[in-house]
């Protein structure tokens, strides 16, 4: 019996080590990621042993690990309820939870796992990985921390670590706490020296914060410290956006061109389509259109309904003013994905662009229901708020003239929309003039208002109505004032202006003391093109009251050769005739003619940001023929300089000096200053949606 007994342990013991040396294998797959054969490794044993705890442990952790986390879940289920004091199994059925995102239950549950076992280095991790995925970042933190007091530098708790930081900065910056997310990161970036992931969110926070610099030398350091090509070529991608931003496109274009000429084929579908789109964006930055055409075109034939292509294609034609081809393509986006945040947003802009303001503002807060307090998107409604908001615009200005001339005037208008279609609309001025030789003075008092309305998205009417009292050396005097005007887009890319205007001659007290009314018939028309060239066009047809009348024409044909700030060169040539010369009184030749070189530039007030400065200065030279006499050499300088102390508040400084012929006389010089200030009233008085 006693040798009997001896066979039989020494067979069972060889059939336990034979066993155990087979699971090794299925161990292996499990480490080493291959869980399919895992799966089926493990399904296999558990045919010939099907109550073996630990295989059935491996097969469900296979079968959870290659994606069919609700069976996993059952499997493990059905363990916990036959070994319920098992702590292995246990922690099994709590990572079930995880990959079946049941966040609040596993919550709890390793809640309780820790209390069981507060040195357990899967219990502490599986709920730090818990709290990350309720984005209880701070609670994470501690217990990952304390995984680590377990397994110092455990690969897996280091990992859990970085991605619970760079959460709970992602967290911090859709709060638009921006600095709290920049601490965050950079207190990650000292934990792991370099890191990629790290570097690129940290990237992408100071774009998001225009903090361009920090921006441009957090793309510099990935790239001096890049791993691998690939993150060589996403610093470079980056730091051509950061270029783009500062104005800098040619070098932006040179640096997405390195990008993507060092693409190979070999590379992850992420990095390859990044670099083409970003190298693509970049020609379109520069107005190398063609050459964007061509490479959309190719991406269009391989992928013709992939959503990354569709929104190059929509960017191209929105920099070519094709808005209705644009917003196709952002339609079928759309079809494709109703999420998709370019398609959205990208959207709102067309609509924007074409003047269909209601529909812009729904597309844009369609974008903040799949991504919310998403700063592009509510900086676009607050844009759109602010230009349906009410406004005050004031300014009083100095000048004076070699005619000793001068006067003070100061102007106040008034906006109030009701709609994104209508306005309402009104003006106060007044002036006071004197010549300081004659002591001939007089006062203006003007008072207007009317009303603005969009017809159709290209079609805009204003027309006010008002009276001018003025009081001069011999008179005093009431007059009717009217202008009424046709805004119209005819075609791309350009404008067209027509209207009526009624004025009184109030440059002196002389003309204000005749009580000239002036009746303007006019047109301005605009073009502009995709290769930087624009030409303005403007007649006036002027009907006087003393029988007189005008002809005038003036044209520009510039050019722009910056973009941001703007900056112009052009030629101006102006033509004016009057049917009778009354010289005595003011400024009436037969013929005069005047031609100009202008240069200008502008940093606009209008896309100027809170907290920065804005201008705009013209220098013109050139010559004026008045009648035929010899010709006159003429110069011109205006000048304003401003800031913008937030999107309601702005103040500036303006100037003017000139030397060409007025309505008063020719040969003489005209100097203007003032001070301007805009208040827009924001919530008070804003379009209600």
């Amino acid at each position: 019996m006693h040798t009997k007994f001896q066979l039989l342990f020494l067979s069972l013991f060889m059939t336990f080590l034979s066993f155990s040396q087979n699971m090794k294998e299925g161990f292996s797959y499990l480490e080493t990621g291959k869980y399919q054969a895992a799966e089926t490794f493990f399904k296999a044993i558990l045919e010939e042993y099907p109550t073996n705890k630990t295989a059935r442990l491996c097969y469900g952790r296979a079968v959870g690990l290659r994606g069919n986390s609700a069976e996993a879940k059952q499997l493990f289920t059905q363990l916990v309820n036959e070994y319920p004091n098992d702590f292995e199994v246990k922690l099994n059925y709590g990572e079930s939870l995880l990959w079946n995102k049941e966040f609040h239950l596993a919550k709890a549950y390793y809640q309780k796992l820790v209390a069981e076992d507060a040195n357990s280095f899967p219990a502490l991790l599986g709920f730090a990985n818990t709290l990350s995925n309720l984005k209880e970042y701070k609670e994470a933190l501690i217990y990952v921390n304390k995984a680590l007091q377990v397994s110092p530098e455990n690969p897996n708790a280091l990992i859990s670590k970085k991605y619970i930081y760079l959460g709970h900065a992602y967290q911090q910056q859709q709060l638009q706490q921006y600095e709290a997310a920049e601490r965050l990161l950079q207190e990650c970036l000292s934990l792991f020296a370099n890191d990629r992931d790290v570097l690129l969110n940290l990237a992408n926070l100071y774009l998001i914060m225009n903090e361009l610099e920090k921006a441009e030398m957090t793309y510099k350091t990935l790239f001096d410290t890049s791993k691998t090509y690939e993150d060589t070529i996403s610093a470079l991608n980056g730091l051509s956006l950061v270029l783009h931003l500062k104005g800098k496109e040619k070098k932006a274009l040179q640096t997405s061109e390195t990008a993507y000429h060092r693409l190979r084929k070999q590379f992850n579908s992420k990095i390859l389509q990044q670099t083409t789109e970003r190298y693509i964006q970049a020609l379109i930055w520069n107005k190398k259109y063609t050459k964007a055409q061509k490479c959309i075109d190719e991406l269009i034939t391989k992928e013709p309904n992939e959503n990354w292509v569709l929104a190059l294609r929509a960017t191209l034609n929105v920099y070519k003013s094709n808005f209705k081809e644009s917003l196709a393509d952002y339609e079928q986006i759309l079809a494709n994905d109703s999420t998709s945040f370019d398609g959205n947003l990208g959207k709102a802009n067309v609509l924007k662009a074409l003047g269909r303001y209601d529909e812009a503002y729904a597309a844009a807060e369609k974008t903040l229901t799949f991504y919310n307090n998403q700063k592009d998107a509510t900086n676009f409604i607050n844009e759109l708020d602010t230009k349906f908001s009410a406004f005050y615009d004031g300014k009083a200005s100095y000048s004076f003239d070699n005619g000793n001339n001068e006067a003070f005037s100061v102007e106040n208008t008034v906006e109030v929309p009701f709609s994104t279609r209508l306005k309402l609309l009104g003006k106060y001025q007044f002036r006071t003039t004197i010549n300081s030789v004659t002591q001939n003075n007089a006062n203006s008092h003007a008072i207007s208002a009317g009303l603005a309305y969009q017809f159709a998205p290209k079609i805009i009417f204003k027309g006010t109505l008002g009276i001018t009292s003025a009081t001069a050396k011999t008179t005093n005097y009431t007059q009717l004032l009217a202008d009424f005007s046709l805004n119209v887009q005819p075609f791309k890319l350009q404008t067209l202006d027509v209207g009526y205007k009624r004025e009184l001659q109030s440059f002196n007290a002389d003309l204000l003391d005749r009580a000239i009314v002036q009746n303007h018939f006019y047109a301005n028309y605009n073009v502009s093109t995709n290769f930087n060239l624009g030409w303005f066009t403007q007649y006036y047809y002027t009907a006087q009251n003393d029988d007189n009348s005008r002809h005038l024409l003036f044209t520009s044909l510039y050019y722009n050769l910056l973009s941001k700030p703007s900056l112009k060169v052009g030629l101006n040539y102006q033509y004016i005739t009057f049917e009778k010369q009354v010289p005595a009184i003011y400024f009436s030749p037969e013929k005069f003619n005047a031609g100009e070189l202008f240069l200008n530039l502008i940093k606009d007030e209008n896309i100027t940001k809170s907290n920065e400065w804005f201008y705009e200065l013209t220098a013109a030279t050139g010559f004026q023929f008045i009648e035929n006499q010899e010709r006159q050499s003429t110069y011109r300088f205006q000048g304003k300089l401003g800031y913008k102390f937030s999107n309601n508040c702005l103040l500036n400084v303006f100037g003017t000096r000139s030397n060409i012929a007025s309505a008063t006389a020719a040969g003489f010089t005209f100097t203007e200053v003032g001070l301007r200030f805009r208040w827009v009233f924001g919530d008070i008085f804003r379009v209600k949606r």
